[in-house]
């Protein structure tokens, strides 16, 4: 605001848009000179405590030969502009105050380019937010990860932003949620979010249930299990010997592998494959058969314990 050395104050007004500004016009040494108040157009909206503007929506709030303090209800960005405090002196005295009007970003929307990905595909997400002013600051996250190099658009100037992002997916990101949040003066908080959809090929794994710990010795029996699990869930699934037939005495069931009686014959590797609508993984067992226990009986370790018992003395 000009005019420092002057004997009137004012302070400028920011305001959301709907809501109230109040202004103030204040005079330091008072001398009983009028005070009033002028809209940008310089049309006089009060003259003391008297309004010939008809315009209900200025009201007084307080009038004294300091201060003319009026409020502007419901504003909107068409009351934004200078407005002129001045006092009647000789020569009259002038200061303004700037009326700010911010519009709050709403309508938060993210767009997903497909509502389901496949891991390793690049997929676009839109963020829309309507009108706002001053513009709107859009940013992404996923999960809690800040991302950044999305590009912002302004859709029809004032009417719409949009920021695009562009993320490559993994599994890891099934489920996850993908936030656009706003940053603007007008609003605390304002956050909208859609969950990742991400289709993965099959994570296979091979686990051996007996022997659960110790060799693979001849004559006894394995039990292998192959776990898969994917997006969607794999449906097939299936063993096989690599580079070589299954053995006769090999039993398949479901996602089990049981040889009962193991030879030197089956050394090899042996793959669970799983496949889903994405693709087709495979994991290796490999199988080394070692000699059967020796049937000579092992060494006996003898421990020799020696107790020794107090012996007690009983002086004559």
């Amino acid at each position: 605001p000009e005019g420092d050395g002057q004997n009137l104050v004012t302070e400028d007004v920011t305001v959301v848009e709907g809501d109230v500004a109040t202004i103030s016009c204040r005079v330091k040494n008072s001398d009983d000179s009028v005070i009033q108040l002028l809209n940008p157009n310089r049309q006089t909206i009060y003259f003391r405590d008297f309004r010939p503007l008809k315009d209900s929506r200025f009201q007084l709030v307080n009038f004294s030969n300091s201060e003319l303090r009026v409020s502007l209800t419901n504003v909107s960005i068409s009351d934004e502009g200078r407005y002129f405090c001045q006092l009647y002196t000789d020569p009259p005295q002038e200061i303004y105050t700037t009326i700010t009007v911010l519009v709050p970003p709403r309508n938060l929307v993210i767009d997903i380019q497909k509502e389901t990905a496949v891991e390793g595909e690049e997929i676009e997400l839109n963020c829309t937010a309507m009108a706002s002013r001053p513009a709107t600051t859009i940013r992404w996250f996923k999960g809690n990860k800040e991302l950044t190099g999305s590009r912002v658009l302004s859709v029809a100037g004032f009417v719409r932003r949009a920021a695009v992002i562009y993320v490559t997916v993994g599994r890891e990101d099934d489920g996850v949620p993908v936030i656009c949040l706003v940053d603007h003066p007008a609003v605390k908080d304002l956050q909208t979010q859609r969950y990742l959809e991400v289709m993965y090929k099959p994570q296979v794994r091979v686990s051996q249930n007996y022997p659960l710990q110790g060799l693979t010795r001849e004559g006894e029996p394995l039990e292998l299990t192959c776990t898969a699990f994917g997006k969607p869930q794999p449906t097939d699934m299936r063993w096989l010997r690599v580079d070589d037939e299954m053995p006769q005495h090999v039993v398949v069931s479901g996602s089990n592998l049981l040889i009962s009686n193991l030879n030197k014959t089956d050394n090899g590797t042996y793959r669970c494959e799983a496949s889903n609508a994405v693709g087709k993984s495979h994991a290796d067992y490999m199988l080394f058969v070692y000699d059967p226990p020796t049937t000579i009986p092992p060494p006996t370790t003898t421990t020799t314990t020696t107790t020794t018992i107090p012996t007690t003395i009983t002086g004559t």
